[in-house]
C-alpha cells in the first residue's frame, strides 16, 4: 500500500513539474498550430497619439542614454508625448531630464513606490494609448510603431513588448540563467498571444488603451502583471509584439537576481489572491487555462512538487524498483550540477546551459522565500533595486 501511494505521489508530482515547465509550451504550440488567427498586422493609415511614460528612481548613471534612446525612436513627433516621473529620486536624474524641453518632467520628493508615481501621472495622460518603459532599458527604434499598429484592432486592449537580456559570449550564472529564461518566456508569450492573449506583461515595455486603465491597489507589488491581466479579464486581447523590444543587462550576480526573484514571487502570490476570479474556467475559459498553466502553477504547485518528487522517488528507489532508481540517479545528477553551478556562479562560462540547473533551483527556492515574505507582509512596494551587470 505504501509503495502504491508513493508511486501515485511520484507520478502526480512529475506531471505537475513536467507540464508547468515543458508540457504547457508543447500544448500551447500545438493549439496555436490548430488555430487560424491572422498573424500579420499592417501599419495604420494614421498613427494614433501616444504617451511614453517612463518612471525613474535614482538612474543618473543611465538616464542620459535612456533619453537619447527615447528621442531617437521613429514615431511622428506631433503624435507623441514624453512623460518622465522621478518621484523620490535624490541624485541628478531629475536635473538631467530637465535639460530637455520636449520632455514633461514630474517629480515629488517623497518616495512611495513606482505604482504611486504611475497612478499620479496617469491622471495627466490625454492620449488614447500609453506606453510604459523602464528607465534602465533601451528600445529598438521601431518599437513604438510596432506597438501602436495593433490598436487598429478594437479588440486589442494592450500590447506587450519583448524583454531581452544583453547577450555575452561568456557569462555568470545570473546572466546566463536570466538570458535563457527570457528566451523561453518570450516563446511562451508569443504562443499565448497567437492563441488568445498574453497572461502578464513585463514592465520593461508594454502599453494599454488609456481608457482601460484602472488604478491598481496602492500596495500592489508587480503592477505590470496586474494591469495587463485586469484588461485581459475584461474581454480584451493583450497581444505580444516581439518586434518591439526592451534590452537590459542581466542582474550583476545571483544575489541581486535572488532579490528580484523573491520580490516577483511575493508579488505573484499577491496577484493570485487579488485575481482569484481568473481561476474560474467556466467564466474565463481559455484565459483561465493559460493563466493557471503559465503563471499560477509556477508560483504554487510546481515548486511544492519538486521536493515531494525527490522524496517519493528516493523511497521508491530504496525499495529496489529499477526504473525509479535510474530516475533518482537523474535527479541526483541534476542537483549535483546545480551545486557545481553554485560554486561557479560568479565565473563567466561560455557554456551557458551549464547554469540551467542552478538557475532553475534558485528560481523555485525564491518562490518559497517570496511566499513567506508575502504572508509576513514584509514586501513593500518601495523596494531595493537589483544591481545590473555592465554591458
Amino acid at each position: 500500500m505504501m509503495l502504491f501511494g508513493a508511486q501515485i505521489t511520484f507520478w502526480t508530482c512529475l506531471v505537475v513539474v513536467g507540464y508547468t515547465y515543458i508540457g504547457y509550451g508543447i500544448v500551447v504550440f500545438i493549439l496555436d498550430k490548430l488555430t487560424s488567427r491572422p498573424k500579420m498586422v499592417a501599419d495604420p493609415l494614421e498613427w494614433p497619439h501616444i504617451t511614453l511614460l517612463i518612471a525613474a528612481y535614482n538612474e543618473e548613471s543611465i538616464i542620459q542614454e535612456k533619453i537619447e534612446n527615447t528621442l531617437s525612436l521613429t514615431y511622428p513627433a506631433d503624435k507623441i508625448n514624453l512623460f518622465f516621473v522621478t518621484d523620490g529620486s535624490t541624485d541628478e536624474t531629475g536635473a538631467i531630464i530637465s535639460q530637455y524641453p520636449q520632455i514633461r518632467h514630474f517629480h515629488e520628493p517623497g518616495r512611495k513606490g513606482k505604482i504611486h508615481a504611475v497612478n499620479r501621472v496617469m491622471k495627466e495622460v490625454t492620449s488614447p494609448i500609453v506606453i510604459f518603459s523602464d528607465a534602465n532599458t533601451l528600445l529598438n527604434q521601431e518599437a513604438l510603431k510596432k506597438i501602436a499598429r495593433h490598436y487598429s484592432d478594437e479588440k486589442v486592449g494592450g500590447v506587450a513588448g519583448e524583454k531581452r537580456i544583453f547577450s555575452k559570449s561568456a557569462d555568470n550564472a545570473a546572466g546566463a540563467g536570466e538570458g535563457l529564461y527570457w528566451k523561453y518566456e518570450s516563446f511562451l508569450k508569443k504562443k499565448d498571444s497567437d492563441l488568445n492573449s498574453v497572461v502578464g506583461a513585463a514592465g520593461e515595455l508594454f502599453s494599454i488603451r488609456t481608457s482601460l486603465f484602472e488604478e491598481p491597489p496602492s500596495n500592489i507589488i508587480i503592477e505590470d502583471f496586474y494591469i495587463s491581466l485586469k484588461i485581459a479579464s475584461s474581454g480584451y486581447r493583450f497581444v505580444y509584439e516581439p518586434e518591439a523590444y526592451a534590452t537590459e543587462t542581466a542582474s550583476a550576480s545571483v544575489d541581486e537576481e535572488w532579490k528580484r526573484k523573491v520580490r516577483i514571487s511575493a508579488g505573484g502570490i499577491q496577484a493570485i489572491v487579488l485575481l482569484s476570479y481568473l481561476l474560474n474556467p467556466f467564466k474565463y475559459g481559455l484565459l483561465s487555462f493559460q493563466y493557471i498553466s503559465h503563471r499560477v502553477l509556477r508560483w504554487t504547485l510546481a515548486p511544492l512538487a519538486l521536493p515531494i518528487l525527490f522524496i517519493s522517488n528516493a523511497y521508491l528507489a530504496w525499495n529496489g524498483i529499477l526504473f525509479f532508481q535510474w530516475v533518482f540517479l537523474g535527479q541526483i545528477f541534476f542537483y549535483v550540477i546545480a551545486g557545481v553551478g553554485y560554486l561557479f556562479r560568479n565565473k563567466k562560462i561560455p557554456i551557458k546551459g551549464f547554469f540551467v540547473p542552478y538557475y532553475f533551483s534558485v528560481m523555485n527556492l525564491s518562490v518559497y522565500a517570496g511566499f513567506f515574505r508575502y504572508l509576513k507582509g514584509k514586501q513593500s512596494v518601495v523596494w531595493e533595486k537589483s544591481k545590473r551587470a555592465e554591458s
